[in-house]
């Protein structure tokens, strides 16, 4: 896994689990760069890339987004399986 030093990355696929597909995918709702995934809320980016791209995504999605965030907010580089049990865990409180 990549282990990047969150203070010098400049490019989103330079991120741990974060790959060519996802970067295109973190361009498509308007992030360009890794300093903008903090803050964000990776469940409102999973939202944002369905309605970019008209189509349902594949939730794990969101845990690679879990991770993204988790990592550029200070956490160590996990794989994004860390973030499904959590993922998970949220998504059935919000039915």
């Amino acid at each position: 896994m990549k282990n990047p030093d969150r203070d010098k990355v400049s490019r989103l696929d330079a991120l741990p689990n974060i790959g060519k597909a996802i970067a295109t995918d973190l361009h498509l709702i308007g992030i360009n760069h890794p300093n903008k995934l903090i803050g964000m809320e990776p469940f409102q980016m999973y939202e944002a890339l369905c309605t970019a791209t008209g189509k349902k995504q594949d939730p794990c999605v969101i845990d690679v987004f879990m991770s993204a965030v988790h990592f550029m907010e200070g956490g160590e580089p996990l794989p994004w399986w860390s973030f499904t049990q959590e993922r998970k865990k949220k998504m059935s409180k919000q039915r």
